[in-house]
């Protein structure tokens, strides 16, 4: 595995801005669905991603020897790992996107109707 740095992460998130700033575009919704999807993807996109990191990071602090074993720290410990798993709660999204999908899918097929009836 090549060398993170702290420039190889914000890569990543340059990345992400870039995409957040071509969604307000308002570009084709089946061109913005299919670049938000690895994002979201059930086992491997971010919710999943940054809650296995959030939990690896408490894990390297907490076995850390030079990390003071105080309450302030087990405190820090606990807050990373519960964000960790609201993260993980978040790796439904993916289901949204399946909707999003089919129903952008449903109006592009000519479906006749309102809005709120497709």
């Amino acid at each position: 595995m090549p060398g993170l740095t702290p420039d190889t992460i914000r890569t990543a998130t340059e990345s992400l801005s870039d995409l957040t700033d071509y969604l307000r575009e308002s570009p084709d919704p089946a061109q913005a669905l299919a670049l938000v999807e690895p994002l979201l993807d059930e086992y491997t996109g971010l919710p999943v991603q940054l809650s296995d990191t959030l939990r690896a990071l408490a894990r390297a602090v907490q076995e850390h020897p030079d990390t003071p074993r105080t309450m302030q720290v087990a405190v820090l410990i606990d807050e990373l790992r519960t964000a960790a798993w609201e993260q993980t709660d978040q790796h439904t999204l993916h289901y949204v996107l399946d909707d999003l999908r089919n129903l952008y899918g449903n109006v592009a097929a000519g479906e006749q109707g309102c809005g709120r009836c497709r």
